[in-house]
This record gives structure tokens, sequence and C-alpha cells, in this order.
């Protein structure tokens, strides 16, 4: 069942934003801020912000791995685990 997106007008956002932001951040939802009938914003709390810019991050160094495989750049697991292994012996 999807869950209809919370809309607000920035009305409502001028004379209740404690109590909006405080809603955002317990709900883990996006708001959708609306000016003059069109949706201009969009807010989240920082934690599911910072959330989301994480996995982006990961997305994009799939991308770049996917980019460089087809490409016949970078090295196999093999080789990087055996430079490590041996990077470590000679820290010991």
């Amino acid at each position: 069942m999807n869950k209809s997106p919370k809309i607000i007008p920035i009305s409502d956002l001028r004379q209740n934003a404690s109590g909006i932001i405080k809603s955002v951040a317990a709900s883990h939802e996006p708001l959708f801020i609306t000016q003059r009938g069109r949706a201009t914003a969009v807010m989240v709390s920082m934690k599911d912000y910072e959330h989301t810019q994480h996995e982006l991050e990961i997305l994009r160094l799939l991308a770049r791995g996917e980019k460089e495989i087809a490409a016949g750049i970078g090295f196999d697991l093999e080789n990087v685990l055996a430079d490590a292994d041996a990077f470590l012996a000679e820290q010991r």
C-alpha cells in the first residue's frame, strides 16, 4: 500500500515551523512544500538526508567501478587481497 505524500503550503510552515520540523524528524517521511499551489521544496530530517547522501555516494562508487571493469581498468580481488596480505606481513 502506497502512502500519500505529505504536502503543506509554505504558509503552514511559516506558522508552525518548529512543530513541522519535529514531525518530519519523527516520521522519517519527506514533506513537500508548496507555494502558490506548486511544489517548491522538499523537507527531510538531517538523519534521513545524510543517509540518502551516503547511499548516493555508494551508488556513484559502484557506477565508477562498473565503468572501470568495462574499460579493463583496475585490479582483480585476488591481487588486491594478496597485496594487502603482503603489506600487513611487512608491518609486523
